[in-house]
């Protein structure tokens, strides 16, 4: 597997990846330290050398006890279980009213399957169920089992 400088350098092939297979299965620590997963649905963003996930996810959740417990998150998308792709990530609340308007229209106007509409679940963008959870990666990996092309960035 080749190591890559910057996460820019894979940051398109890892978007495109990550969105084509839109679905993922996140692990936290719960706050005995026991791993949990669960499938959720993150929004990958590009910006120079950088990448960024959101998730729209209910504030009170028990993911929220485990995020408060240890931010550290570990995403997997296997739709094709040959050419894997994972996400090592710090996970943050975002709070400021600002962005979470933005998060709630990225997700509302993103074409289906990848965006979808917030409101059957929150109800409204005001709601104290809504949350936005920043994905930060420290490690990036595209897999490929048999191809020779698996590469991985890490900070």
């Amino acid at each position: 597997m080749a190591q890559v400088t910057t996460l820019g350098e894979i940051a398109q092939a890892f978007i495109a990846a990550a969105h084509e297979q839109v679905w993922c299965s996140v692990a936290t620590l719960d706050t005995h330290n026991r791993l949990r997963s669960r499938v959720l649905h993150p929004i990958w963003e590009a910006a120079a050398d950088d990448v960024v996930g959101w998730i729209a996810t209910g504030r009170s959740s028990l993911k929220a006890k485990h995020i408060a417990h240890n931010p550290h998150v570990s995403l997997a998308y296997v739709k094709d279980p040959l050419k894997p792709v994972y996400a090592e990530c710090r996970a943050e609340w975002v709070d400021d009213p600002a962005q979470k308007q933005r998060i709630w229209t990225l997700f509302q106007t993103t074409p289906p399957p990848l965006g979808y509409d917030l409101a059957p679940f929150f109800g409204s963008l005001n709601s104290p169920a809504y949350g936005v959870l920043k994905l930060t990666p420290w490690r990036v990996e595209l897999g490929d089992l048999f191809g020779g092309t698996a590469r991985y960035w890490q900070a």
